[in-house]
């Protein structure tokens, strides 16, 4: 694995723990000590996890134009990093959510840049494993980050101020590994080096074609079918994604679950996903990320029952933490690494934002609209209308991604190289 992936994954095991260990006490501050209903509450995790979908484009596509993903990708981690001094002086549902509002806009700005930078570091072949390693380190820091709220929490119960300086220090520690340690890797740059040398090599074989400079970029890139046929069936698919405080918040309520205790269902589902993005991410390289990607929402199903039954205890709680995990492993970084696949180097971040935008947004639909299901419905049937309407549409979103994955030209020879020109660090 490129030392780069490694690197990347660093930045963001960093600037997972200052993230989640926010976002593990969010919904209990939130509905506990502002008073959020849970229409309200489905209004802000809304914000949380779709505002970013109003600049993943844009930021894809800086990155694409100006060729410079690392300073791009530096800017937004710079962004959610000033949130964190923000959140200790903000009083009131207002300020809080502007504060939230800020910091998902710096994780939509960064994550389609620093995705290609991962794509740019590996082979084609290889990228499911890739963006799995990078989870998974992403994953560790997303459990360490609710447990550190927990320990906060336990030694000074309510002090959620400790919580958020705790959470900048680790962004600032993030922002300092990619600064200083991450390659300045420019894809297109590197790109027309690799094609000079691919021409002057020709050059001494006169029966060789010259190799052809890589087309600059341009969204126009991204009009194929197969893309948007992968639009589509993400969209379909995020729509009926329950965030995770809900589903928790179900959890807690079913089985009157401490408030000292909540972060620590955050950490359940991320050691899950820590456990399994690799091996996932590795069988999506041989089985088909499609197949992997659909499967993995039968386990969003899964979890959802298990969260929605009548049965709590702790056995039904590890099963929905394990099987939510499972889902996050078998999706998150395998449709990265699908959308890199299906689009041209040129405009490859510009595609990974597009699908990240279309996922953020559909997830903003259905925190909303759960939100008001659950008042209209109740917890569990609502959770249970939402798992019926997932089952149904599984086989749709199959039926929109058979063959999707046949070989975009223009990317096979990728695939056969050992490294891309940049990854200066040494195989880890």
């Amino acid at each position: 694995m490129g030392s780069t992936v490694v690197l990347l994954g660093l930045v963001s095991l960093l600037t997972d723990v200052s993230s989640e260990a926010v976002s593990a006490v969010l919904p209990l501050y939130l509905t506990a000590v502002l008073g959020l209903s849970p229409l309200a509450f489905g209004f802000v995790d809304g914000l949380y996890q779709g505002v970013s979908a109003v600049v993943r484009i844009l930021g894809g596509w800086l990155s694409d134009r100006a060729d410079r993903p690392k300073w791009v990708a530096f800017a937004g981690y710079g962004l959610s990093a000033v949130t964190k001094v923000a959140l200790l002086a903000a009083q009131g549902l207002g300020a809080v959510t502007a504060v939230i509002t800020v910091d998902r806009l710096g994780k939509g700005l960064r994550t389609a840049p620093r995705d290609a930078l991962i794509a740019a570091s590996t082979p084609t072949a290889t990228l499911g494993r890739a963006f799995g390693m990078h989870r998974a380190l992403d994953t560790t820091g997303a459990a360490i980050g609710p447990l550190l709220a927990f320990s906060i929490l336990w030694l000074v119960p309510g002090d959620y101020s400790a919580v958020f300086v705790a959470s900048l220090a680790a962004a600032v520690m993030g922002l300092a590994v990619l600064l200083l340690l991450v390659p300045d890797l420019r894809p297109r740059r590197d790109r027309m080096t690799t094609a000079a040398t691919a021409t002057s090599a020709a050059a001494a074989a006169p029966a060789a074609a010259p190799a052809a400079a890589p087309t600059p970029p341009s969204l126009r890139l991204l009009r194929q079918g197969r893309f948007g046929r992968l639009m589509l069936a993400a969209a379909v698919l995020g729509v009926l994604t329950i965030s995770d405080g809900f589903l928790y918040l179900s959890l807690a309520r079913r089985d009157d679950l401490a408030a000292t205790w909540f972060p620590l269902l955050f950490v359940g589902t991320n050691v899950a996903y820590l456990a399994l993005a690799v091996p996932l991410g590795r069988l999506s390289d041989r089985w088909g990320r499609a197949r992997v990607l659909v499967g993995g929402h039968l386990l969003l199903v899964g979890a959802y029952l298990c969260a929605a039954g009548p049965v709590g205890g702790l056995p039904a709680t590890l099963a929905c933490l394990f099987l939510l995990g499972a889902f996050y492993a078998a999706t998150d970084g395998v449709l990265a690494a699908f959308t890199a696949t299906l689009v041209p180097p040129e405009v490859r971040a510009s595609g990974i934002a597009t699908t990240q935008t279309v996922v953020a947004a559909a997830r903003f639909a259905s925190s909303v609209g759960f939100g008001s299901l659950w008042l209209w419905l109740g917890r569990g049937p609502a959770v249970y209308a939402v798992a019926a309407a997932l089952v149904v549409a599984v086989p749709l979103a199959w039926w929109l991604l058979r063959g999707v994955e046949r070989p975009t030209p223009g990317l096979a020879s990728a695939a056969m190289r050992p490294r891309d020109v940049g990854d200066t660090g040494a195989g880890a």
